[in-house]
């Protein structure tokens, strides 16, 4: 009689179920961290001004280019205007113009992205669309927009807009057509349900997720467009500060007056690194299978290719 010996199993790792929906958003220290950089920027620029007692365009010819000190905080520009000041202002216009295209490019691509996925005949037209505003780069379209429309706070948000929207508006189609040929649709269509109950209480919930992620990279890029237009002088027109504003007004002085390059420049980098971290963190977070590590699910979003890697797994 023989007898047959059988080696033990190796003990199974001890993983702990990861965190998921809003409990793992608030855990994400990426999440954590670009929302408390986001957060000291709005603070500053809402704070900021009730603190100042001088406006962000008042001028004061004989403390022209004053360097940081106790009567100028971040010290003056060339036309002795505060430059704490203009900066605060400079933050609120820049946030405020972000976040209107930020919102209207979710509306717009939302209903845009729904109604392309399940109305082929819209799908035609709105992605024909979005082709031809995809093909031109971002930055000449914006221009070429503004130069249409003239500069002007309205003209900028309305021009950042037409460029968001046909990425956000394509990945909200994406993310519905794949929803759209699930079983529990097709079993809520053979129940009767309407087009309307369906796209809003199952397809929309799923699109939801990937919208946030790229939402967020809308905020941060229409941060960094608005100050190349502005700093272009295609943005916000002066007087008034944004970030652009006081970069173009610092290139005569930047040997002179370091403050005035550095100090907005820490502004835009902090605004902009706020807001991609918190996109980086929600991508973690919000994606079940794990993809958004290392920014590749954000990436993927955003419209770039699938691996080649990730193809053949899944395909094969």
């Amino acid at each position: 009689m023989t007898t047959t010996l059988t080696a033990p199993a190796p003990p199974r790792p001890d993983r702990r179920p990861r965190p998921r929906g809003w409990r793992a958003v608030v855990r994400n220290p990426r999440v954590l961290t670009g929302g408390l950089l986001l957060a000291l920027v709005m603070l500053t620029a809402v704070v900021g001004p009730l603190l100042l007692n001088v406006g962000p365009n008042d001028t004061a010819v004989t403390d022209r280019l004053q360097p940081p000190g106790a009567d100028h905080l971040l010290g003056t520009d060339g036309f002795g205007r505060d430059q704490a000041a203009r900066l605060v202002h400079a933050l609120g216009i820049s946030l405020g113009v972000a976040t209107a295209v930020t919102a209207i490019s979710v509306v717009v691509a939302l209903i845009a992205g729904l109604a392309s996925a399940y109305f082929p005949a819209v799908d035609r037209i709105v992605m024909r669309v979005c082709d031809a505003l995809m093909a031109i780069p971002d930055i000449l379209l914006a221009l070429a927009v503004v130069a249409a429309l003239g500069p002007s706070i309205r003209n900028l948000i309305a021009c950042l807009a037409v460029v968001a929207i046909p990425g956000m508006a394509r990945t909200v189609r994406a993310t519905a057509l794949s929803v759209r040929e699930a079983t529990y649709i097709e079993a809520m269509r053979g129940l009767g349900a309407s087009n309307l109950r369906i796209i809003v209480r199952h397809i929309l919930p799923n699109a939801v997720g990937p919208l946030i992620v790229q939402a967020s990279a809308v905020f941060s890029t229409a941060i960094i467009v608005e100050a190349a237009l502005s700093f272009l002088g295609a943005g916000v027109p002066a007087p008034d500060a944004s970030l652009g504003n006081l970069l173009s007004d610092a290139k005569e002085f930047i040997y002179t007056a370091w403050w005035l390059t550095i100090i907005p420049g820490i502004g835009l980098a902090v605004a902009v690194l706020g807001a991609n971290l918190l996109g980086d963190g929600l991508a973690d977070a919000l994606d079940p299978s794990g993809h958004a590590r290392s920014g590749r699910w954000r990436r993927l979003v955003a419209g770039t290719r699938i691996p080649r890697a990730h193809r053949e797994r899944n395909h094969g």
